[in-house]
This record gives C-alpha cells, sequence and structure tokens, in this order.
C-alpha cells in the first residue's frame, strides 16, 4: 500500500493538492433517466461542498481554489484539476474535453482527476479522455460504494455492479489511472460484505481507493432514515478496524488517496468524531505509520 503523498512525489516530485472545480452537470439518477433524488447520502451539491460553482469559468474556480490552499502548500507545490461535483462525464464529449483542455491549460495545473460512475462512460467520452491522457496525468474516480447490487438498491445508486469492472477494464485499456471510491457502514451491509467490495476492486484492478465512513447530511434522505433509527453509523475505533482489514487486502502498488472523508460541519449531522479533523488526522498517522 502507497499513500497518496508518497505517489504524488514519486510522480510529480513534490506535494500535490486538490482544486475542486464544477461543471454543469447532475447525475442519471437525480434528472430522472435512472432515477430520482441522487444517493440517500448525498447532498444537494452532489459531494461538492468543497467545489466552485460551474457558472464561473474553470480557469477562475482554479485560481479561488489554490488562493484557498496557497499560503499552506507553499511555491513548491503541484495542483490537481479536480471536477468533483456530481457525474463529470455525465454531458457531451464536446463539453467535457473543453472543460478539461481549459483546466489543462491553468498555470501549476499538473494532473486532471474527473469524478464519474462506470455507466457513464460512453465509447466518445473514453475518446475524450484518452486524449486528456496525452496533455497530462489523468485520474478518473468511480463511485462504486458497495458491490451489493441490493444495498445498491437502497442507497438508490441506480446501475448494478457488473458496470463497475466493465468500466475499470475500459478505462485501464485507455491508460487513464483508476481511482475507486468505496464507503463503509452503508445500511445493512455486513463487515464481510464490506470486504466483498473491496475484493471486487482488487480483482478488477483499481489503481488507488478512496475509503469513507457514511455520513448523515441535512436534507437527505439518509437523514430521514437516521432520525428514525434505521441507520447504525460507524464509531471511530470501529470505522478503521474496517480500513485496516481492506488495507490488508490491497497489492502493494495500491495506492489509499483517503482513509476518510471530512463532511462540510455545517450540514454534518454524523458521525461526530469526523468533525475533529485534526484529532482523525492524528489518529490515522499514528495507527498507519505515516
Amino acid at each position: 500500500m502507497i499513500t497518496a503523498n508518497n505517489y504524488y512525489r514519486n510522480v510529480f516530485g513534490h506535494k500535490m493538492y486538490k482544486a475542486s472545480i464544477s461543471l454543469n452537470v447532475t447525475c442519471p439518477n437525480r434528472d430522472g433517466s435512472k432515477g430520482s433524488g441522487g444517493c440517500i447520502f448525498c447532498s444537494e451539491g452532489g459531494s461538492g461542498e468543497f467545489a466552485s460553482h460551474f457558472e464561473e469559468p474553470i480557469k477562475e474556480q482554479i485560481e479561488k481554489a489554490v488562493s484557498q490552499v496557497r499560503n499552506k502548500a507553499g511555491n513548491d507545490a503541484g495542483y490537481i484539476a479536480y471536477f468533483q461535483s456530481f457525474t463529470s462525464t455525465y454531458c457531451s464529449p464536446c463539453y467535457l474535453e473543453k472543460a478539461l483542455v481549459e483546466a489543462s491549460s491553468c498555470e501549476k495545473i499538473e494532473a486532471v482527476s474527473v469524478a464519474t460512475r462506470p455507466d457513464c462512460l460512453s465509447d466518445e467520452i473514453i475518446e475524450v479522455l484518452k486524449r486528456q491522457v496525452e496533455r497530462m496525468p489523468l485520474f478518473v474516480e468511480l463511485g462504486l460504494q458497495t458491490a451489493s447490487d441490493k444495498t445498491a438498491g437502497l442507497i438508490n445508486r441506480c446501475y448494478k455492479t457488473e458496470e463497475y469492472p466493465k468500466a475499470v477494464a475500459r478505462l485501464k485499456d485507455a491508460g487513464i489511472n483508476v481511482i475507486t471510491h468505496i464507503i463503509f457502514g452503508l445500511p445493512g451491509e455486513t463487515k464481510a460484505m464490506m470486504m466483498d467490495t473491496v475484493r471486487l476492486c482488487v480483482d478488477s484492478g483499481s489503481d488507488g481507493y478512496k475509503f469513507t465512513c457514511l455520513y448523515v447530511l441535512k436534507n437527505t434522505p439518509l437523514e430521514k432514515l437516521f432520525f428514525e433509527n434505521k441507520v447504525e453509523i460507524l464509531e471511530m475505533e470501529e470505522y478503521f478496524d474496517i480500513v485496516e482489514d481492506a488495507v490488508r487486502m490491497l497489492p502493494d502498488n495500491a495506492v489509499v488517496h483517503r482513509f476518510t472523508g471530512d463532511g462540510p460541519k455545517k450540514i454534518l449531522i454524523a458521525p461526530e468524531w469526523t468533525k475533529n479533523k485534526r484529532q482523525v488526522i492524528n489518529y490515522v498517522n499514528r495507527r498507519f505509520g505515516l
């Protein structure tokens, strides 16, 4: 297992920071194409609460994101243009390519990362992504969350798990680095089910992993289930016990880009332990020897 910091230093020669940006897109489980309401844990911002608004030009979004971390990053850091909100490939190929080209031309941007889902990768979109690889390193982040189709139905994911390994294979054939998002603690999931998700990702050849616990955010369908006591939220030790077992399953060259996330405090209901980001980071560093 390799940490993201070490991986970026090996590839780029210095520390890298994400500049989160948005496109004018939605998701097929929001607009009625496959479903409505989005995933039950997803807020109105579509997992892009830390990104700028899509109405601003790409260059301005990146400049704003960079300015927010410049003092911490220093002059030697590089940046990844991170198309974070909603499903960034759920759009026309021309629109996506224009955005990728614009992001790639911005000062200090050395790589691009695109968040999407396995069922939104048409042949035309794959060709756009292949051309981006020729400009600079590209990461495609796939929101799998779980390998269980039963759980996927509960969270309103609106695509079958069989789509995931197919998507990974097509992306890797195009020379693209694949990062997979996994959520631990989804409703009704046992630890064995969570490990099944990790195993699927490993078997499919995912290059990187983003683990997170299940968050309850305000104004989401999950909030209602939480207050009806239909959802149990993992405590910190319990969650990181699962993460530790997951990490043991990864090949030596796998990159862990995230051990857990941090939800926006203004709309975060649970788990409470995630609100103290510094405490969580220190715990992760001690437990995993980082």
